[in-house]
């Protein structure tokens, strides 16, 4: 039956609510937008009760894989008195999916679901490669380790089976995990985390024994190069978390009663984002003092936003400084409530005093301002850190937004892609089926993507007014003559049209071409946030991946290190663009074109020209966010506003500077293609754009031409960051690898890397413009 559209008072009613964005994008089957979900409160998660159609195109068994799989299906039971070890790790591992031995691979994705319950298990669940652990959102069930519990954690995302830089795709949410009943002396562990990019803990409780001594840790990780962590609760314990990894974002997380809340063993650059610690000893202890490649501590820790109470330390670093970068550390506004000491020495020293007071920028390491190349080392308040008020919460705290999950919706109220004759097998034309659904259905259904690969051959407009989830990161796969030309760029999806306003929550999904699409703007972000609804156009761990795996044609059989796939090989022209009129918030975004084929194994040469451009007047957050391997640019802010981005993340291609950018693309004025950099990308760039705050950043040039004999040396490339004079930018906890200078003002090299060593990394605490 075709329903009729709102009347004009109704759409005024909404107005007044401030819900009139959600109006502009109904679709043609709708007669009012959908705002509250309609589950009763003792109903299932819409996800256990909606019907799965999901496909692994790509796998040898495509027909008969299954991809959302429910544990109890597996024989699991959740009374809290069976062990159900097997049962769930047979739901897992069902289907031949890539564990011991695969080391990784993209073609049997699963989402395995947790209903309410308590699940006893005595041995670790593994959480395999392309994996999502998703439990009941409204009754989140509870995995207790039993008394006699055997191996390293309740959950394992790497028992040795993956690279730790390269173990991409795991997601964990919606748990209680519970080890309190393990003896107080064995190191009874919630997750062993050891992941890269694509990663991500949400809205988990961990459980650990409050009696004193107890040896007992929330999460452990001694590796990686991460990832996004965030709305987390950490009772109990000897660590809240012990971690040791590249670098990481984590939002929101709150440890009470443990000993030390977060313990550091080694980093490059971590950025803590609203962190809430409560009747702790110590709140952040740092293994500092590493100075030497092969000998690397924290190298550096950046808090913003936090609250800590009835603490003695907040921040403990296990060697003093003694004047010169023995790791780094910034803080932004921490309220201390009875903390004796801010920031002291295992030894006893305090560096800075504490008590019940509000620390606003306190930094330790050198610090820079404008050209000058010298910089000073302090362990002192600095200049308060600029941010825009728009960037704010109603506390004056950097706003956050947890991961949409629609818990009180109900089945009814989301429509299936493939129930509307989408296909998402790879093959078949799916763009008239999609833009159809969104046509018809934007705004008053949520959009579910079930798990499949959809190939679309012309732009798919997402109406502003849109929510759309993806299963087990269901992937939009631009290809064909739309995209071809590096000179007539075209958008693969478009977010909202230009000058558009709305809710736009993207959730779960992975955008991506098929080669050669040197033509393909694979992401092109138009939708603003409504008035006084912060944060309501954004993605959340949804991906651009360029590349490396099965169906994209660029792959190592056709895009050889050699070059000889040329231009076969050009798999986007621009991954994200953000327009003038945009807003948007951004958490757990990983923007990859791809150095290796995560399906064939070998190094790859594909090419896409720019990564991430922002032409937005803001709000924009760009939280725990990564862009790599682009050819011009992995960042960049031109003409923008109002940005906070922390941590970014970023590596510069393998290949070059053979050929040395803008090869094998060539310039393009009317996307302001900025002055390029000497013989390779730019990890960051930023032209004329005002009230930027970048709050932990790690980027990294490893490699010239393949070869990675310059690291010895310092120097893959000779300039990373670019800073013109009429911006306003601080930046602060920025580490960087092998790039001679860190810092360059108008393309000049201002900031050596020489004068910052730190471990692996080489660090600068901070840099303003003054």
């Amino acid at each position: 039956m075709h329903l009729i559209r709102p009347t004009s008072m109704l759409l005024h009613f909404l107005m007044f609510l401030g819900l009139g964005a959600l109006v502009s994008g109904l679709g043609t089957q709708c007669s009012a937008p959908v705002t509250i979900g309609t589950a009763s409160p003792s109903a299932p998660f819409w996800l256990e009760q909606i019907q799965h159609r999901g496909s692994a195109p790509f796998n040898s068994n495509s027909g008969g894989y299954q991809v959302f799989r429910n544990v109890k299906d597996f024989g699991a039971k959740g009374d809290g008195v069976t062990d159900d070890t097997a049962a769930i790790n047979a739901a897992i591992s069902s289907g031949n999916r890539c564990g011991n031995g695969c080391g990784q691979s993209t073609v049997s994705p699963a989402l395995v679901y947790f209903p309410q319950g308590t699940y006893l298990v005595s041995a670790p669940i593994i959480s395999y490669y392309y994996t999502q652990l998703i439990g009941d959102a409204k009754h989140m069930p509870t995995l207790v380790a039993t008394p006699n519990f055997q191996g390293i954690a309740v959950i394992d995302a790497d028992p040795g089976w993956y690279v730790n830089q390269n173990n991409f795709y795991h997601s964990i949410r919606n748990f209680k995990i519970d080890v309190s009943r393990m003896p107080t002396s064995a190191s009874a562990t919630g997750i062993h985390w050891q992941v890269s990019q694509a990663t991500s803990l949400i809205n988990i409780v961990f459980q650990m024994s409050t009696a004193a001594g107890n040896a007992h840790q929330g999460i452990w990780m001694e590796n990686g190069s991460g990832g996004f962590m965030g709305d987390l609760v950490f009772n109990g314990g000897k660590f809240g978390m012990w971690v040791g990894n590249q670098q990481f974002t984590v939002r929101n997380i709150t440890v009470n009663n443990a000993n030390t809340a977060v313990y550091g063993l080694w980093n490059w650059g971590w950025t803590f984002q609203g962190v809430t610690i409560n009747n702790c000893q110590v709140g952040f202890d740092l293994a500092t003092g590493g100075t030497t490649q092969e000998n690397q501590g924290v190298g550096g820790e950046a808090i913003i936003d936090a609250v800590v109470t009835n603490t003695p330390i907040f921040v403990r670093n296990s060697q003093p400084s003694n004047g010169v970068l023995h790791g780094s550390l910034v803080l932004n506004n921490i309220r201390l409530n009875n903390v004796p000491t801010a920031v002291g020495v295992a030894s006893g020293a305090v560096v800075l005093a504490g008590g019940t007071t509000t620390i606003n920028s306190w930094a330790q390491g050198n610090v820079y301002t404008g050209t000058n190349p010298t910089g000073r080392f302090v362990q002192a308040n600095i200049g308060a850190i600029n941010k825009a008020g728009s960037l704010l919460d109603s506390a004056g705290r950097i706003f956050g937004k947890t991961h949409p999950q629609y818990a009180n919706y109900a089945p009814d109220q989301f429509i299936s892609v493939k129930s509307q004759g989408a296909k998402g097998d790879g093959q078949t034309d799916d763009t008239a089926a999609i833009q159809a659904v969104f046509n018809k259905y934007a705004g008053c259904k949520i959009i579910f993507f079930d798990a499949g690969v959809y190939v679309v051959t012309n732009t798919i407009t997402i109406p502003a007014g849109t929510q759309v989830v993806g299963e087990a990161w269901a992937t939009i796969l631009g290809t064909g003559n739309t995209f071809f030309d590096y000179n007539n760029p075209v958008p693969v999806v478009r977010a909202g049209t230009s000058g558009s306003q709305g809710v736009l929550e993207i959730t779960d999904m992975i955008f991506s071409t098929r080669g050669p699409t040197a033509g393909a703007v694979v992401l092109e972000w138009n939708v603003h946030d409504p008035a006084g609804q912060q944060g309501a156009a954004g993605t959340w761990d949804t991906h651009i991946i360029l590349g490396g795996k099965a169906g994209t044609n660029l792959q190592a059989n056709n895009c050889p290190t050699s070059g000889a796939g040329g231009n076969n090989c050009f798999a986007a022209f621009l991954a994200l663009h953000l327009t003038p009129s945009s807003s948007g918030y951004f958490e757990g975004l990983w923007v990859w074109n791809a150095d290796h084929d995560l399906d064939q194994g070998p190094q790859i040469n594909v090419y896409t020209g720019r990564g991430i451009m922002s032409e937005s007047q803001g709000p924009v957050w760009l939280i725990g966010t990564a862009s790599e391997h682009s050819i011009l640019y992995q960042y960049y802010l031109v003409n923008a506003q109002n940005h906070y981005m922390g941590l970014i993340q970023t590596e510069t291609p393998y290949f070059q500077p053979n050929p040395v950018p803008p090869a094998p693309f060539i310039p393009n004025s009317a996307y302001k293609d900025p002055t390029l950099g000497p013989g390779a990308a730019w990890a960051l760039t930023v032209s004329n754009s005002q009230n930027i705050l970048v709050f932990g950043a790690g980027l990294y040039s490893f490699f010239q031409n393949y070869g990675q004999g310059c690291l010895n040396t310092f120097n893959c490339q000779q300039q990373i960051v670019n800073i013109d004079s009429a911006s306003t930018v601080g930046i602060y906890s920025l580490s960087t690898v092998a790039a001679q200078y860190q810092i360059s003002v108008n393309a000049q090299g201002i900031v050596p890397n020489s004068a910052n060593r730190n471990g692996f990394a080489q660090t600068v605490t901070a840099w303003t413009r003054s």
